[in-house]
């Protein structure tokens, strides 16, 4: 059974949830409902990247998502950190964390494959061209899966070369993560091509624009409907070969999974 991972955005400027859970006991309430509804696996950030976002400085980083981490793995449950500083990898880790998830595949902190080398984690490398502030300038491509596949095998290599085993490295495409609505079309019909890489591979395409803009000409569809969209295609992901997705809504997906790989009794 593909993996999912919850998504817990501890974060006043989600895309999604915008400043439900920034309070820690919030978080880890809605974590523990996450795991309730079947997530294996509990992301937990505490910076926006949606498109336009500002950073957050590491100090309030942490200051966010570590009693978090802390809280989910001292009960027992599996925590990533969502985050592109190492400061802030090191420190989840430190706290409990099993996974470090860096949407820039190590691009936005030089620090960042040796610290988590060092650390003995897991790292997630997703596919990045810039900062969401001005990721969508980057967003020209001639062949985009080939490009994605391509730019991802140099972080892999280069990750490698900072000392991570291959076995604990992941990939992620990047979905919505300097590509624009029909690119991330194209990325998704040619996952086969980026699960071949041989790494684990990560989907993340939950509530993403280029799902909103397929339903509605306005780009704009309620929650339900971007949740049932997110879960066809992580069933097409987990169809391509996808090891995790990473959902919002994990009882919608975990019940399209189910029913895409059920065998009768």
């Amino acid at each position: 059974m593909t993996v999912i991972m919850g998504v817990v955005n501890v974060t006043p400027d989600s895309f999604s949830d915008g400043g439900r859970f920034l309070d820690p006991d919030a978080a880890v309430a809605h974590a523990m409902a996450l795991r309730e509804a079947g997530a294996d696996l509990l992301d937990v950030g505490g910076e926006s990247t949606r498109p336009g976002s500002d950073r957050v400085e590491p100090d309030e980083e942490r200051r966010r998502v570590l009693p978090v981490v802390s809280a989910l793995a001292q009960a027992g449950l599996a925590v990533s950190v969502d985050t592109m500083n190492a400061s802030t990898a090191v420190a989840a880790v430190e706290a409990g964390a099993v996974l470090v998830n860096d949407v820039s595949g190590g691009l936005a902190d030089e620090g960042m494959l040796a610290a988590v080398a060092a650390s003995g984690a897991d790292i997630a490398l997703g596919h990045w061209r810039g900062h969401s502030s001005d990721m969508y300038a980057r967003a020209v491509y001639g062949d985009v899966v080939r490009e994605v596949v391509g730019e991802l095998a140099e972080r892999v290599r280069v990750a490698q070369a900072a000392g991570i085993a291959p076995s604990r490295i992941i990939v992620d495409p990047g979905f919505g993560f300097g590509k624009r609505g029909a690119q991330n079309w194209e990325l998704l019909r040619g996952l086969s091509r980026v699960a071949a890489l041989g790494p684990r591979l990560l989907v993340g395409t939950s509530r993403k624009r280029f799902l909103t803009e397929a339903l509605s000409a306005t780009g704009e569809i309620d929650t339900p409907r971007r949740d049932l969209a997110t879960a066809v295609t992580s069933v097409l992901a987990a169809q391509a070969g996808a090891w995790a997705v990473r959902v919002h809504d994990v009882a919608t997906t975990r019940d399209a999974l189910r029913i895409a790989t059920y065998e009768g009794e």
